[in-house]
């Protein structure tokens, strides 16, 4: 099957992330399996969906993992001039939810697999594929972890979010926090009868506040967003409630732990009568510009495009590269696309990720030559 032809097929799933991604995903093993590749899949806890895990060639380190997500974001509220889940082409422009994020990138990789399994490869090429990457990279640290106890440890990792085939090397993380405030709700005409919730609350986001312009002072460490604040019931009751809603994103771990450091300062000294529960809600580690030399390397052989960029979106490639995987960011299409109603893809973008594929098995095709990561597999 073409490229066309399989993302036409990916398209059809309805892979919306409230939505299970097995139809999809049974797809593509059953296409694997076809080509005589061992697939395995690592299921959420309540089995509605899975990631996928399969290698084609030897079962030796210093490979190649590419890697992607299933999912999509909504098409609700979204003016389409056509059915979301059905691609059209028009003026050489593929349109269709996930066409540009990212089942472009898998379409190619999956086209490529026939050539892949004709060579003898003398080093692996694995591909990657989560789920409920659009709601926070929930799946894919099963996937890795699954990928440190059944493959030999890779060279390198490309992540094909749409870069339009350039080498992303670093990204921000993102981390999503609800703190909630509980205090003891009384009447306003004497408010040392209770404790308020909202004060504390008030005094985190001032501190936050003001972390956030200091970052931004300095250059932008890390940018700081309170989302959502709810909290009291009326003017003349003392507030028993406040939650509030807020991220960070920061660009190294350093910055990432000054955030830490002053949520907890702000939250030790509460008013008597008050709690907290503070939880992390969403969390995705920032993608460094470190030891992504071979990542680098490899895809500038592949026909990637140069110079590197900084990538203004958050994307899995933290997962790997925590693991000690040589990782970079690289794939067809535009991000300015995702998202987007009338979603597209271009064929020339679709073309050059072919081309990419296609060197990615003559690179396959050699003797490793690559130091890979000391060793990720694990009894």
């Amino acid at each position: 099957m073409t490229t066309i032809e399989i993302l036409r097929t990916l398209v059809a799933f309805d892979t919306t992330s409230h939505r299970s991604n097995l139809d999809l995903i049974h797809w593509i093993a059953d296409y694997l399996a076809g080509h005589r590749v061992k697939v395995h899949l690592v299921h959420s806890e309540d089995k509605r969906k899975a990631n996928l895990l399969a290698s084609i060639g030897p079962d030796m380190a210093g490979g190649m993992v590419l890697s992607g997500h299933s999912d999509v974001v909504p098409v609700t509220d979204q003016n389409w001039s056509a059915n979301p889940f059905t691609l059209v082409e028009r003026d050489g422009r593929f349109h269709g939810r996930g066409a540009a994020d990212m089942k472009g990138f898998i379409a190619a990789c999956l086209s490529a697999v026939p050539a892949w399994q004709r060579r003898p490869l003398g080093r692996p090429i694995h591909l990657a594929f989560s789920y409920d990457e659009e709601i926070g990279c929930l799946g894919v640290p099963e996937l890795v972890n699954r990928l440190k106890t059944q493959v030999e440890a890779p060279a390198l990792a490309i992540i094909g979010e749409p870069t339009e085939m350039r080498i992303g090397v670093r990204h921000r993380g993102f981390f999503g926090h609800r703190a909630l405030f509980s205090g003891l709700p009384a009447h306003s005409s004497d408010p040392s009868l209770g404790a308020s919730a909202i004060e504390p609350a008030a005094y985190l986001v001032t501190c936050l506040a003001g972390l956030r312009r200091s970052f931004a002072s300095r250059g932008g460490e890390a940018t700081i967003n309170i989302g959502r604040i709810d909290g009291g019931t009326a003017i003349n009751i003392v507030p028993g409630c406040c939650e509030v809603l807020w991220e960070f994103r920061p660009q190294d771990e350093a910055a990432a732990e000054l955030v830490r450091d002053t949520v907890r300062d702000a939250l030790m000294d509460l008013p008597a009568g008050v709690t907290v529960e503070a939880v992390q809600v969403a969390g995705v580690p920032a993608l460094s510009a470190r030891d992504n030399d071979a990542a680098v390397s490899v895809a500038r052989e592949l026909g990637a495009l140069w110079p590197e960029a900084d990538l203004p979106f958050g994307t899995e490639a933290g997962f790997f590269q925590q693991v000690g995987i040589s990782t970079v960011v690289c794939g067809p299409g535009s991000i300015a696309q995702a998202h987007q109603p009338d979603e597209w893809i271009s064929a020339a973008q679709l073309q050059a990720a072919d081309r990419f594929m296609q060197s990615a098995g003559a690179w396959a095709l050699a003797e490793a030559d690559i130091s890979p990561a000391p060793s990720l597999k694990t009894a």
